[in-house]
């Protein structure tokens, strides 16, 4: 691995001094990048990279339609939504109109992290109940609220005494069959554990990819069974569409429609705005009504004119350039390029996902399933310093995580796997 170069040194050094030490870079040589396009970012010293890892950038980075109706809206009016005005209302229209009828009202913020702090506290006030279910290692936001139910920040966070785990729906150590009874069995354990403690569930909270955990999306249909035991112990399901919704699993706009089940909250974030801050929840009405009773809700840029004008763009790029239907076709020539490439390289252990929502297991000793955690470390850094970008997730940092632009090609992919055969050939 090259050494860092004088230039990104001082750029990391200034960063240190300005933002604090909180702050985390990608990759041993962090990336500047200063221009974007489709599925290529361009760094300071004009070298290209594919982008097989951005969801912000859902419909490509600075998409012309998506840049043109921000620069229009802006150049009009942006207020908040204590005013009436049109733009919210058509976009949260044309948004549920995407879901299941029952899902009937829409509320807006600017970040995911917010849809989901904004989505336990209406649960709390429908259900009267404090208990909150995730799994083993998911990741729902950085709010005081959320990120103590956000285990996969580790050390940095203390799970709150109302939040209980389960483990992830793990398609490669467990038998399709066994998928959704295992998951339900994690759910109802969780639950009995709440009633132990003088709580109920208020709600089982799922990103539907399970992208922390290891991105978990087979068999369709595992969901249902644990959706079924919280509701049965009073609880509510809300769907963490943050990063596996707006047509990124490919079959389907929402990654929830692939289970058959109707969640009673979806929280959705930055792939709804394309770069732009845009967020929300969509909520069955009966869920909403106590807290409509109860509570007044204000976000100052929620619901903004320029976001609604970015979320009406997006929905058009979406539409107009057939991206559900790239996702599963160009997802599933990359997932079968991938396979293939098990087949060379014994590092391999699982390829799966959906769509443009891949995982590649990587292990050590396939028998055993062994995780690969610093050889994928490697593998990541050595990708980005031949120009292609993801990144590594689950409870042991050894699953490739290749979430590519709704725009992703065949030949991106291919880009990808050729250079993926390098790394592994090298290595």
């Amino acid at each position: 691995m090259s050494s860092i170069p004088a230039q990104t040194q001082a750029l990391m050094e200034r960063r240190a001094r300005v933002l604090g030490p909180a702050y985390r870079l990608f990759y041993e040589t962090p990336l500047h990048p200063v221009r974007g396009e489709g599925v290529w970012l361009h760094d300071a010293d004009g070298k290209r990279y594919l982008d097989a890892y951005n969801n912000v950038a859902s419909v490509g980075h600075c998409h012309p339609h998506v840049v043109e109706a921000i620069a229009r809206q802006a150049s009009i009016l942006n207020t908040h939504t204590r005013y009436l005005h049109e733009g919210v209302l058509d976009y949260a229209e044309r948004l549920l109109a995407t879901m299941p009828s029952e899902l009937a009202h829409a509320m807006f913020t600017c970040t995911g992290s917010e849809a989901n702090d904004l989505a336990m506290r209406i649960a709390r006030s429908h259900t009267k109940a404090e208990g909150l279910i995730v799994t083993r290692f998911a990741y729902h936001g950085v709010t005081s609220a959320i990120a103590v139910a956000s285990p996969s920040l580790g050390k940095f966070v203390q799970l709150g005494d109302n939040v209980r785990t389960v483990p992830a729906p793990d398609s490669y150590r467990i038998a399709p069959s066994d998928m959704g009874p295992a998951f339900a069995a994690g759910v109802r354990e969780a639950i009995a554990d709440l009633k132990a403690h003088g709580m109920g569930p208020a709600a089982l909270l799922v990103d539907t990819s399970f992208s922390s955990d290891g991105i978990f999306t087979d068999p369709p249909g595992f969901l249902a069974e644990a959706v079924e035991a919280v509701r049965e112990a009073g609880g509510i399901f809300i769907a963490d569409e943050v990063q596996a919704g707006l047509g990124r699993t490919g079959d389907a706009m929402w990654g929830f429609q692939r289970h058959g089940v109707v969640p009673d909250i979806v929280s959705m974030g930055k792939p709804l705005g394309a770069g732009h801050p845009l967020a929300g929840i969509a909520i069955q009405p009966a869920v909403l009504a106590a807290f409509g009773r109860e509570c007044r809700y204000f976000n100052t840029f929620g619901g903004n004119p320029v976001s609604m004008a970015a979320g009406m763009a997006v929905l058009d790029v979406v539409e107009r350039e057939g991206l559900v239907a790239n996702a599963q076709r160009v997802g599933a020539y990359l997932r079968g390029r991938l396979t293939q490439l098990a087949d060379r390289h014994a590092l391999i252990g699982d390829v799966r996902g959906a769509g443009f929502f891949v995982g590649v297991e990587m292990v050590s000793d396939r028998q055993a399933r062994t995780p690969a955690t610093a050889e994928t470390a490697r593998i990541v850094n050595a990708m980005r310093e031949r120009g292609v970008l993801f990144s590594a997730t689950g409870e042991h940092a050894n699953t490739l995580k290749i979430r590519p632009p709704l725009v992703f090609s065949e030949a991106n992919a291919d880009l990808l796997v050729g250079t993926l055969d390098e790394v592994l050939s090298s290595a």
